[in-house]
């Protein structure tokens, strides 16, 4: 891994991923790359959610913001991923009160709700066509999980206030989701699933109504930290008093501090063709998305224009196989075997990062210079916030972004050395965990 750089080891130059996101949102036009020397006042390198979020709300609050993208706005996971947006962190409410007590952890709560909330609002106020349906499942795939469901929903409820989660039997689940592989799970109707990339695309659209820049084709190739901090890209300069690290798995070798705390995994994601009605009653009758229990785990839901998109697959490396399709249709077809003569149109990869404990990284790596990633498959309503609160933190109002500092996100052993062969022992062994 040591010399293989993730923005251009699996992708073309400033294209989006053949996803059935970008057939459906073709992203005609181009950004201009930096060019010459320029200065703002925050500099934001990653044109995801965090980065874009931080951008909209940073020129809303009047600061000169300037967004540099390798590749193309929402070109990463921010563009490629399932599309679900989740309730919580990614780590549930039990573990967070058994490791940070139950007021903190009820404040991190309060923070994932606003997540959620954030997201319906700025596709309300941008007027973002992204697809929005309510509704997510999570699927137990071990009997012995139903109970935990079962106590977990009713904790919610009656801790938490949170009505729209409810128990789902054997029978329901099945009913919902027309699987033998599932015995029982929740049903969260407070949670929902869009398209991430015209989300996002929107959100760019958004930014730059406020005044922001968003730069493409711009990757940077050296920091150099200070008062004013120095972006160096091939053919420009850009000088700023503040600087947002907002790269998650793209973040490659850019700055040490961070890749440390953060591991870059692929994922990949598969649409089939039209269903009919017939063969979606016959795979997925629900609306809602579904996510299930394992760890390496599988995730799916009906598209608005009736495909199944289906994500999944074990990937011990970083370049994504040569046939995507076949690769994610054999989980797919696990789960519904019914599926075998439906044809599968797209299929695309894309590199998320996760965190030791699988919380986000929030970090203050100098007085002018932070961090927001690793957000391990919860990011699409987390990243999103998480642009709001890094600007509120450049603008002084750090209380929530020092809270969220406060998850705790060690260093892998060994740093970035040893963080690829724990990656290969990592899925394997946890892989082998979910067949048992």
């Amino acid at each position: 891994m040591s010399g293989l750089n993730l923005l251009h080891s699996n992708d073309r130059q400033g294209m989006h991923a053949p996803s059935w996101y970008a057939a459906i949102n073709p992203d005609h036009r181009e950004r201009p790359a930096l060019a010459g020397t320029r200065d703002c006042d925050v500099a934001i390198i990653g044109g995801g959610l965090t980065g874009i979020s931080a951008a909209l709300h940073l020129a809303r609050a009047g600061y000169k913001t300037v967004v540099l993208e390798a590749h193309r706005a929402g070109w990463g996971a921010s563009g490629r991923n399932g599309g679900q947006v989740g309730t919580g962190q990614r780590r549930d409410q039990d573990y967070l009160e058994a490791r940070y007590g139950a007021d903190t952890a009820r404040r991190f709560w309060q923070i994932a709700e606003e997540a959620k909330a954030l997201v319906r609002d700025l596709i309300r106020d941008l007027a973002i066509d992204c697809h929005p349906i309510d509704g997510i499942i999570h699927a137990d795939h071990k009997p012995g999980y139903v109970g935990h469901s079962r106590a977990y929903a009713e904790k919610l409820q009656r801790d938490y206030g949170y009505s729209a989660i409810r128990f789902l039997d054997l029978e329901e689940i099945r009913s919902l989701v027309r699987s033998d592989r599932y015995f029982g799970g929740t049903f969260d109707s407070g949670a929902f699933h869009i398209d991430p990339l015209a989300f996002c695309l929107g959100l760019a659209r958004g930014a730059e109504a406020e005044g922001a820049e968003i730069f493409e084709n711009s990757e940077v190739m050296s920091v150099e930290e200070g008062d004013r901090v120095r972006l160096k890209t091939s053919r420009g300069e850009l000088r700023a008093r503040y600087l947002l690290y907002a790269c998650n798995g793209y973040l490659g070798h850019l700055q040490p501090q961070i890749a440390q705390r953060v591991l870059p995994i692929n994922n990949f994601v598969i649409t089939t063709r039209v269903l009919t009605a017939e063969e979606r009653a016959a795979i997925l009758p629900s609306d809602a998305a579904v996510a299930d229990s394992k760890f390496v785990i599988n995730y799916f839901r009906m598209t608005h224009d009736n495909r199944l998109l289906f994500g999944g697959g074990e990937n011990y490396g970083y370049r994504f196989p040569a046939d995507i399709k076949a690769f994610v249709r054999k989980p797919m077809l696990e789960i519904f075997p019914q599926a075998k003569d439906i044809a599968i149109d797209h299929g695309w990869g894309g590199t998320l990062a996760v965190t030791v404990r699988r919380l986000p990284l929030f970090q203050r790596l100098a007085g002018n210079i932070l961090t927001c990633t690793g957000y391990s498959g919860q990011g699409v309503a987390l990243a999103t916030l998480a642009g709001r609160i890094a600007g509120e933190a450049i603008g002084g109002q750090a209380e929530r972004f020092d809270l969220m500092a406060k998850l705790d996100t060690p260093r892998f052993p060994g740093g970035t050395l040893l963080r690829y062969p724990m990656l290969v022992a990592a899925m394997t062994w946890f892989a082998l965990r979910d067949r048992l």
